[in-house]
């Protein structure tokens, strides 16, 4: 009696997942690289409330981790630099805002490379002889905000390195005018995720380094 012995096939079919690198068929031939270059695209107009319920939605429960966290006040410091000088800013850390948003004035789009800039000042409206710095950044988005008398705004969106305490940290910010509010910076819980736990009974604690 004849026996064959065939391999077994196996088909593996790549999950959708947060990676940029799924795992494919080792044997499928590579994919073939265009010698174009990449067109360049206008920054995407996205909706805060849409992305706020996306992220919603995306959340899960995670447990709490044993690893001590700095804890921050609800208004801390926060310096920007041009590159050149610091401007230190105070910062009200709000968890219930979801994108971080900071005083700016003077804004210009311009281009550089191919790409969408924004050039602006930034400075805190009710201390103007405390300083300012003009920084130049590549525009992410724009973000459509809802007012609260119904309307809709559009706000630049950028990029920026902030400093609180001793932690350093890319984040975006909506470039706004917060001449009305108490404070010319404003962290979202976006930015707060990445930095720490928040202590609402206290204020300017982040270079005490109070860990939990």
């Amino acid at each position: 009696m004849l026996i064959l012995c065939l391999p077994a096939v196996f088909s593996v079919v790549a999950a959708e997942s947060g990676t940029d690198d799924p795992k494919t068929n080792a044997e499928a031939p590579a994919e073939k690289k265009s010698d174009e270059p990449e067109s360049e695209t206008e920054p995407e107009s996205k909706d805060e409330a849409e992305l706020e319920a996306e992220d919603e939605a995306a959340a899960v429960a995670r447990p709490v981790s044993a690893d001590p966290v700095q804890v921050f006040g609800w208004k801390e410091w926060a310096c920007l630099s041009d590159g050149k000088t610091e401007l230190k800013v105070a910062a009200k850390l709000d968890t219930g805002a979801y994108t971080s948003s900071v005083h700016a004035e003077e804004k210009e789009l311009f281009e550089r490379d191919g790409k969408k800039w924004v050039r602006f000042v930034v400075l805190d409206p009710r201390k103007k002889d405390a300083g300012k710095i003009r920084i130049e950044a590549p525009l992410v988005r724009i973000a459509r905000v809802k007012e609260p008398g119904g309307g809709v705004e559009a706000r630049e969106v950028v990029r920026l390195a902030v400093k609180i305490g001793e932690r350093k940290m890319k984040t975006d910010f909506t470039l706004s005018d917060r001449s009305n509010m108490l404070n010319p910076m404003l962290i979202g819980r976006t930015t707060i995720r990445e930095l720490g736990w928040v202590d609402p009974s206290r204020a300017f604690i982040a270079d005490e380094k109070v860990m939990r």
